[in-house]
């Protein structure tokens, strides 16, 4: 069945959504908090492992690292481009709407447990690709392996942040569900090194939502998904970065 790898995606994500609900009643506020920074350090070295993966190579038994021009330019880029068109303010926009509209206008943290949980959980090449084979082969493996992860991601999330994060769900559901149904379209776009370049900024672009989540935000990631799209464009260009 074409495009259950999103409808089990977005389950699991509401599924961890109300698992981090009740379980977070048990906390009291400090530990809270304490589960906050401690998810925040959990998505940072996450975030390392993929971007390390993506900038390191071994050459002739020495560690080396590249890459790092395409970081500059892709994250210097789309964050300006970002920034001109305010997708940040959209998405705040649409976590008030979606606050008043599910009767949580008291939840001050609504907003921003949105926000960063939606970042985190529609960042990324798993994301992209899993759509892609759910879309072209049926093939829902990859998109069921996020789920196990965006489930335990927002249980944990939801207990410290608040309910907000649960609603991640939506933009995880129009995300993947738009790729999966025009696959054949993107999927030659998606060419390995694409995909390794989409997996380098993805990270780095979850490490910021992660400095977010220990030291408050401080970082606008939403603007900068646009360096998402630049990192494609990348891969085509004919220029060793």
């Amino acid at each position: 069945m074409t495009g259950l790898g999103t409808i089990i995606n977005t389950v699991a994500i509401i599924v961890g959504g109300i698992i981090g609900h009740f379980t977070g009643k048990l906390f009291k506020q400090e530990q809270q908090a304490a589960l906050n920074k401690a998810c925040g350090i959990s998505v940072l070295f996450i975030a390392i492992a993929g971007a390390m993966q993506g900038m390191l190579h071994i050459d002739a038994d020495a560690v080396v690292s590249g890459k790092s021009m395409l970081v500059v330019l892709c994250l210097a880029i789309g964050t300006i481009i970002g920034e001109l068109i305010g997708i940040e303010k959209g998405f705040e926009r649409f976590g008030e709407w979606l606050k008043k509209k599910t009767g949580n206008s008291g939840d001050k943290q609504f907003v921003n447990a949105f926000v960063t949980a939606s970042l985190t959980v529609c960042i990324g090449a798993m994301a992209i690709v899993g759509a892609i084979q759910d879309g072209i082969t049926g093939d829902y493996s990859t998109l069921a392996v996020k789920a196990v992860l965006d489930l335990i991601i927002i249980a944990v999330m939801t207990s410290s942040l608040g309910k907000g994060c649960v609603f991640s769900a939506i933009p995880v559901l129009v995300f993947e569900g738009i790729i999966t149904l025009f696959a054949r379209l993107v999927s030659p776009v998606m060419t390995d090194m694409a995909i390794a370049y989409l997996s380098l900024i993805g990270s780095i672009l979850i490490f910021c939502v992660g400095v977010n989540l220990v030291w408050g935000k401080t970082i606008r990631v939403a603007n900068m998904l646009p360096a998402v799209i630049l990192t494609v464009i990348a891969a085509y260009i004919p220029w060793a970065f």
